[in-house]
């Protein structure tokens, strides 16, 4: 397959009242800067119209739009990973459905890309979220900060530009669970990041909850630093050493002053704080555990159903499963490609 300028990524759960609205701004804007393009759609399981209406969008432009449709839930980044190995774009860019960042923004990326930026991040002005949103946001973006040295103000915010050359380092890692903002930021050499404007979800409801966005700092954590772990180390050590003082200072009191009668309940409190402590220490070492057994296991990260995409697009991956996607895409409500 020749490749193309640009490849813009954008995965799709559950975006059915979203599509229509952001394809009408996504294929101007593309089209005002003046490069060969590709647009690949990829449908996350998702549970209601969404893949039929990406197969619209796909009939409407099938010069430049793919759709990837996964067969199960995968999670975002594992949708993002399964367009970026079916890209052919020298530059990669990333853009979620639910046009909070507007694809008209995609011009300034690039921009930084023709300076030599092989990586550019972006951050959001004005961000138009909920009070509670932000602040934990900022918290968790702090708490990343200090734990992976990975440099990013907005980890959230996924429109950003890669390289060819570091989205190949990117398709060649086959780790289980990943963030690919941060993954890619390790593997360039000239990374910016820019201000880009933020509006308000066009349709639906946000897809990540404060329960999301812990397990995507534990993933964060977990996968791009040993802080956790050292941290615990360390903090044993100081416990440790604390409580053999104070059994020193027991023994001393012992033989001066006689045996202490009182105090049972605040060795209790102390007690359990320290079981408190080492069960959260041990829920950590879980995760570390968890990482090794999944990558072990070597499942598939994520299973496609079916590709949309014109003939002379067609590729390895698409050509042994091309027999296969009459049936899935029939469930769909669309017609093989």
């Amino acid at each position: 397959m020749s490749n193309v300028d640009l490849s813009v990524v954008i995965p799709v759960y559950n975006e059915e009242q979203g599509i229509d609205a952001l394809c009408e701004r996504l294929y101007p804007a593309l089209d005002a800067l003046d490069v060969s393009y590709e647009i690949i759609f990829v449908d996350d399981g998702s549970r209601d119209d969404s893949a039929r209406k990406l197969a619209a969008q796909y009939e409407r432009r099938p010069d430049v739009t793919r759709v990837i449709l996964l067969a199960v839930n995968a999670g975002q980044h594992m949708a993002i990973l399964a367009a970026f190995e079916r890209s052919r774009g020298d530059v990669v860019v990333t853009l979620d459905a639910d046009l909070q960042n507007p694809p008209e923004e995609i011009g300034r990326l690039l921009e930084q890309v023709r300076l030599g930026h092989d990586y550019v991040g972006s951050y959001r002005r004005a961000r138009q979220d909920t009070w509670f949103r932000r602040k934990a946001s900022a918290i968790l973006n702090s708490i990343r900060d200090r734990t992976t040295h990975i440099s990013m103000k907005d980890q959230g915010c996924m429109l950003r530009a890669y390289s060819r050359s570091v989205v190949d380092a990117v398709n060649r890692s086959r780790e289980v669970n990943t963030f690919v903002p941060a993954l890619a930021y390790l593997f360039s050499h000239n990374p910016t990041e820019i201000e880009v404007a933020h509006e308000e979800r066009a349709a639906g409801e946000s897809k990540y909850s404060l329960y999301s966005l812990l397990r995507l700092n534990f993933d964060l954590m977990t996968g791009f630093s040993l802080v956790p772990l050292q941290l615990f180390s360390l903090f044993g050590i100081v416990i440790s050493l604390g409580s053999l003082g104070f059994v020193v200072f027991l023994a001393i009191r012992r033989l001066v002053v006689g045996p202490e009668a009182e105090g049972l309940f605040t060795l209790f409190g102390i007690l359990f704080f320290l079981i408190g402590v080492s069960l959260f220490g041990l829920g950590v070492l879980g995760e570390y555990v968890g990482r090794i057994y999944q990558e072990a296991r070597a499942r598939p990260r994520y299973l496609v159903q079916a590709v949309l995409e014109a003939p002379e697009f067609e590729d390895e991956f698409t050509l042994e499963r091309r027999t296969r996607v009459e049936q899935p895409l029939q469930s769909h409500g669309s017609s093989s490609a």
